[in-house]
């Protein structure tokens, strides 16, 4: 299906840009900040123009300058004071704000500038987790209410997955550390939501552990050759929106991999953290977040 996305409400604009309903409206009136457009049967509504002009605003708005001033700027100067502003000092609000722009804008210097800013003062870790992982917490929760568009998920996903990827790569290129586990991480069949697991790639390679990477959708019987051929061997998956029956694909694994070959499963992500505590075998470990998982390292 190829919907995109061309109307928006007032409440799809308060929650892109954080800015409340109320206070729109009367920058609206007052400032002209915005001139929403009315349906047929006269509801308003906002383009994809207005929208992008919206987080502008609420961006320049958050970084200290009075909407007075902003709502005398045109277009192009209220864009190139955007992409002006160095993010060295915002906060991890701010800078959600900063990447929400980007993405709406598809605009790829903006994430960079935003990402290699906070980099002056976060390390990688800290900024995964204090700003990258909120962000696609909220852009989960916007795709799925149809307050943006997948093109936008997709973009601002395949930014986040390069800087993981160039991060991993940094690791991988240093000696392994410690030589008594194996960790092997994969998305089991028909997932293909990768970021949480790339990302705990990074965690585990932080920790001087060697790890196997194997990507998305890969079928059980398809790891049997790796718990054959290594010791102490950690199986890691990350469950996003599949399998669909959680239960009975850990009990599989339990009895075809861990009973069998003496492995670790290691699970998280969202349908791992509401699953239910149920009578597995010690082989089995089930984590809420990665800091969990993190500790057991």
């Amino acid at each position: 299906m190829s919907y995109i996305k061309q109307q928006f409400n007032i409440k799809d604009l308060e929650t892109l840009s954080g800015i409340k309903a109320h206070t729109i409206r009367i920058w609206e009136k007052r400032y002209n900040i915005l001139d929403p457009k009315r349906t047929e049967t006269n509801i308003r509504f906002y383009d994809v123009n207005a929208l992008q002009r919206m987080l502008n605003v609420a961006f320049l708005n958050e970084n200290g300058y009075k909407i007075s001033r902003i709502s005398k700027l045109d277009e192009k100067e209220i864009n190139d004071l955007v992409k002006s502003i160095s993010t060295v000092n915002s906060n991890e609000n701010r800078a959600i704000k900063a990447l929400k722009v980007a993405m709406i804008n598809f605009d790829q210097n903006l994430f960079i500038n935003t990402f290699n800013s906070l980099l002056e003062t976060k390390n990688f870790r800290e900024i995964f987790q204090k700003v990258l992982s909120p962000l696609l917490d909220e852009i989960g929760l916007l795709w799925q209410t149809d307050t943006i568009n997948p093109a936008h998920e997709h973009f601002i996903s395949n930014l986040i997955r390069q800087k993981i990827y160039l991060n991993i790569e940094r690791l991988q290129a240093q000696e392994t550390q410690k030589k008594d586990k194996t960790f092997v991480l994969f998305l089991p069949e028909d997932e293909i939501h990768d970021l949480g697991l790339l990302y705990t790639t990074y965690e585990i390679l932080s920790h001087g552990y060697k790890t196997i990477y194997l990507g998305h959708s890969l079928p059980i019987e398809n790891l049997q050759y790796l718990a054959e051929n290594y010791k102490n061997i950690y199986f890691v998956s990350y469950f996003t929106i599949k399998p669909d029956d959680v239960e009975d694909h850990i009990k599989t694994f339990e009895k075809e991999i861990c009973l069998k070959l003496n492995s670790q499963y290691w699970i998280l992500g969202r349908k791992a953290a509401e699953m239910k505590q149920l009578n597995y075998s010690k082989s089995i470990q089930q984590f809420d977040n990665i800091n969990q998982l993190i500790l057991k390292l």
